[in-house]
């Protein structure tokens, strides 16, 4: 689809914070949908929806979603400490399994993989495809101890620091893009980052996509030129029902106009400061 491939670009959006506290009450955990998700408009919460809607899309799970306010730092509720001991999103609880609770993005997506894709539609067989299953959790773990983390710093630098720091501005998105030709690399002559062949669509692509969408919010640009593989990659991605679907949850963003950028980041590092002081 190709739908405005920032939509949604930060932990921040000053557009879903005026919807979240109503949101929290209609998309309140049902009693109906066993899996709850407990989640917000940030990369690391959109891979879990993602995933979600693309199982929910071949009719092998339901779930329902409760969106936390960060502005009101629900996350760090007694609550929800139960379920996340980290206080961070997302969450799930799933009550197919006792109401069993997995929190961090990539221990999630194989949970969700374990128990509800029995065919391996979005990942490996770990007995009869044991290197593809390898890749994918290089792939994996490349993303959660790598992308994530700098482009997350170069997010914090460049958007919501007090102060502009070059050194660190500069340190952060360097280094985001570093890990960009790793993935450059990776996709030459292939459509996704695991599989035989050319790939196929896993969750080692879901756990880093909704990053790399984000690039422009961490001052990474011109990766259509820079990242061309790349690019070609989130296109690919971003055209999927099932990753659209994902991508508005829990609440669809519009895109920002450089003002609307520089207010909802300038609203982001009101509550960021005050949560660290």
């Amino acid at each position: 689809m190709l739908r405005a491939p920032h939509l949604i670009r930060s932990t921040a959006s000053s557009i879903a914070a005026r919807r979240l506290s109503s949101l929290a009450k209609t998309m309140a955990p049902s009693a109906e949908a066993p899996i709850h998700l407990y989640t917000a408009a940030t990369p690391n919460g959109f891979k879990v929806s993602i995933l979600l809607e693309e199982l929910k899309a071949l009719g092998k799970l339901d779930y329902d979603i409760r969106a936390l306010s960060f502005q009101k730092n629900e996350q760090k509720e007694p609550w929800y400490i139960e379920i996340n001991p980290n206080g961070r999103i997302p969450a799930i609880v799933d009550d197919n399994r006792e109401g069993f609770k997995v929190f961090e993005t990539a221990a999630i997506l194989l949970y969700l993989s374990q128990h509800y894709d029995k065919d391996f539609m979005y990942w490996f067989d770990p007995a009869n495809d044991a290197n593809n299953y390898s890749e994918a959790l290089q792939w994996i773990f490349f993303a959660h101890g790598g992308v994530g983390p700098m482009q997350g710093q170069a997010n914090h630098f460049f958007r919501y620091a007090p102060e502009k720091i070059p050194y660190a501005i500069n340190r952060y998105i360097e280094e985001t893009k570093r890990l960009y030709s790793v993935l450059e690399l990776r996709l030459k002559n292939r459509d996704y980052l695991a599989g035989d062949g050319r790939g196929k669509f896993s969750i080692a692509d879901i756990n880093v996509f909704p990053w790399v969408r984000g690039h422009a919010w961490a001052g990474v640009n011109d990766v259509d030129q820079l990242f061309p593989n790349v690019h070609a990659w989130l296109q690919r991605i971003e055209a999927r029902p099932g990753v659209y679907e994902g991508l508005g949850v829990p609440v669809r963003g519009k895109k920002l106009t450089k003002e609307e950028e520089e207010k909802h980041a300038a609203e982001a590092r009101a509550w960021i400061l005050g949560e660290n002081k």
